[in-house]
């Protein structure tokens, strides 16, 4: 007369599911942290060199034009000639000419992460680089020099090997 039929889950079937969600979450969650940090330095590294050899073509530009002066410093600044600089989208909150596709991330505040600011204005010369400095993701800086047309870092520093290598 009456068939055993099931319409339910039982409580065992319930807490087997929750725990086996349980264990793929905690080993997921924190697979996807990384990712996302490790897509961070990613784009960093792309930066930097897309930074040099935009520097590069530029050099390479004002020589077939005749000017063999260096480049001071990356951004815009009103105090000195437009030939002293080379403008790119975030340095100095300047994005009216493109020279990467996408702008850099300007750092807001000092506690900013996975940003680019600069840190001091020189000349381009060996004794007085422009210095610019890369926010880490994770914790610390990374400070580049705009020396005599490079763009370089201290390479005994770890911050600076993990972006340029």
């Amino acid at each position: 007369m009456y068939k055993n039929s099931r319409q339910a889950f039982t409580m065992m079937e319930l807490v087997f599911v929750i725990v086996v969600i349980g264990i793929l979450s905690a080993i997921a969650i924190p697979k996807f942290a990384v990712t996302r940090g490790d897509a961070i330095m990613t784009q960093a590294k792309t930066t930097v060199a897309s930074i040099r050899s935009a520097i590069a073509t530029e050099r390479q530009k004002r020589i077939l034009r005749g000017s063999f002066d260096k480049i001071k410093y990356l951004g815009e600044d009103n105090e000195e000639g437009a030939g002293d600089s080379f403008i790119f989208n975030g340095f100095d909150n300047n994005t009216s000419t493109p020279v990467l596709e996408y702008a850099l991330k300007p750092c807001a505040t000092t506690s900013s992460t996975s940003c680019w600011y600069r840190s001091a204005k020189g000349d381009g010369t060996s004794s007085n680089p422009s210095k610019y400095k890369f926010m880490l993701p994770t914790s610390g800086e990374v400070e580049f020099e705009l020396k005599d047309n490079k763009f370089t870092c201290d390479t005994t520093d770890a911050n600076c090997l993990t972006l340029t290598q």
